[in-house]
């Protein structure tokens, strides 16, 4: 009887084995299709972004948003909008973000600007080296500033794995909450503005020697976009799997 039923108990065990490899091999194709079909959406998401911004900053600059439509400044609607405002910088509460820029290491100067209506927005005044002195603070300049740049959202927490410490005043991101707590400034937008237009990098900062500080018009707004050949790669894969769970499938049986 033992030998009569072993034939029986081998081909349940190659079916069992059978089963398993084709719902392993169906579970990583549901992924990697899935995976993909996510890069296929992302890049249509990219495109749409880098089409948006382009129009933005190109666009003639337009009032920055006032205390009235805050809640409604977002990322997809505002960010890199070209605006303009008028006002008196506040130097006293100048704080140095650190940054990596074309120009090299350093920081960003960012200075509140006390609007009429005493509306507060910071200002990135733009790119400063390590040991140079703020002008504004040299100088001591006053008056009425007019500012255009492009709007940018606050850079919450810190940089990666760096936290902003307020209390020792080392910033590694551009914190507008943070900030604003920080030097005990009220009616602050949830935003900043980055002064100056935006350079060709690739043309303008290669060889650059600026001869004042800081250097405004540094805002990157290329953005990497991998996600067809991520998508084409998540396909590859789904279709090596379907392709040797076929071939396997027609070895074993021509085997049997």
């Amino acid at each position: 009887m033992n030998d009569v039923s072993k034939p029986h108990s081998v081909h349940a065990s190659s079916s069992i084995k059978r089963l398993l490899g084709f719902a392993l091999a169906a579970f990583f194709f549901t992924v990697f299709l899935s995976l993909g079909t996510w890069q296929v959406f992302r890049l249509d998401y990219k495109l749409d972004l880098i089409e948006r911004v382009e129009n933005r900053v190109h666009a003639p600059p337009v009032d920055a948003p006032r205390a009235a439509e805050w809640p409604a400044v977002n990322r997809d609607t505002h960010e890199y909008l070209n605006v303009k405002l008028q006002g008196a910088l506040l130097p006293q509460y100048t704080t140095r973000v650190q940054a990596t820029t074309a120009l090299g290491a350093g920081h960003w100067l960012l200075t509140p600007l006390r609007q009429a209506n005493g509306e507060i927005v910071w200002i990135n005044r733009g790119y400063i080296p390590v040991n140079e002195a703020d002008p504004m603070t040299v100088d001591n300049t006053q008056g009425q500033f007019e500012v255009r740049g492009l709007l940018r959202l606050s850079e919450t927490g810190g940089a990666f794995l760096r936290e902003n410490d307020p209390a020792g005043n080392r910033w590694y991101s551009r914190d507008i909450d943070a900030l604003s707590k920080h030097h005990n400034l009220k009616s602050v937008a949830p935003y900043l503005i980055d002064a100056g237009t935006p350079r060709n990098l690739g043309e303008e900062i290669t060889g650059f020697t600026p001869k004042t500080y800081p250097v405004d018009g540094l805002t990157v707004i290329k953005f990497h976009n991998s996600h067809l050949v991520y998508a084409f790669t998540w396909y590859a894969l789904a279709l090596m799997v379907a392709g040797i769970t076929v071939w396997l499938n027609r070895k074993q049986a021509t085997q049997a």
